[in-house]
């Protein structure tokens, strides 16, 4: 399989950029199967874009397995599947029993690897899920599953303390085994100063430039979302074919690499 945890994890060292998009179904599987995404996240985001909720608390493990087997069923038609990721939900690992259970029906679901939100208080349960075979993304800066905790969807990491706590935690995370780390709403500065301070590979979303991959939501970067946030660009509104969403896909995939997208305009 050309899409794995190690061979993604190589690209850190190349300076190769990979792609990551979050989606939830088979049919947007295909087509980012088709663009040659190298990894999807079905993130537990479904909540907000899918199930129209205003935040991803509402989402459980059953939704998130069920939507895991959709993706997979798609992923494993295809001549280079990409690597899945799935979303442990809300509340789903607050203790380490949980979060070996909830991680095991994700596996089984299908998924490659399992994403958790949060910093240090996490290290236990990442070494746990490590060594129990279950590779894992952290999940760092704006966490949407502490939206109430931080009053809204607000950009972190501004101020210093906040920045050597995140910066903590990111190294904490890399030394408990996580093999990739979400990196949410921080200034590109801060991004940067992570990714060259952990050996697993950082993945942005509205962090700059600077990671060692992107990902975004797969209505957002096709312009069907109200009131996207900053960081997003919409990849369809150029395109003009006869199939633009895979274009679209391919487009968003071409300027991860080329390190076009996000600009300046899309930083913090």
């Amino acid at each position: 399989m050309k899409n794995n945890i190690h061979n993604l994890r190589q690209r850190k060292k190349a300076n190769q950029p990979f792609s990551m998009v979050a989606a939830y179904d088979a049919t947007f599987t295909a087509a980012l199967n088709h663009a040659g995404i190298e990894a999807i996240l079905i993130g537990d985001s479904l909540g907000m874009v899918v199930q129209g909720h205003t935040s991803t608390l509402a989402v459980t493990i059953e939704q998130m397995v069920y939507h895991t087997e959709a993706v997979v069923k798609a992923n494993q038609q295809s001549v280079e599947p990409a690597l899945i990721i799935a979303d442990l939900p809300f509340m789903s690992y607050a203790t380490v029993e949980s979060a070996l259970m909830n991680a095991a029906m994700l596996m089984r679901a299908g998924a490659n690897m399992i994403k958790l939100e949060g910093g240090a208080w996490l290290v236990e349960t990442v070494m746990r899920l490590v060594e129990c075979g279950i590779p894992v993304c952290g999940h760092i800066g704006l966490t949407p599953q502490s939206v109430n905790k931080f009053g809204g969807f607000k950009v972190q990491g501004r101020q210093p303390e906040q920045q050597q706590q995140l910066l903590a935690d990111a190294k904490q995370l890399d030394k408990a085994g996580a093999d990739f780390i979400v990196l949410e709403c921080i200034p590109a500065d801060l991004a940067l100063t992570i990714t060259d301070n952990v050996s697993c590979s950082t993945v942005g979303i509205g962090a700059g430039s600077v990671t060692d991959a992107q990902v975004l939501v797969c209505y957002d970067m096709l312009g069907l979302s109200d009131n996207p946030a900053r960081f997003v660009k919409n990849f369809i509104s150029a395109t003009v074919s006869e199939n633009p969403i895979a274009n679209a896909f391919s487009s968003y995939k071409k300027a991860v690499e080329e390190r076009s997208y996000p600009g300046a305009e899309h930083e913090y």
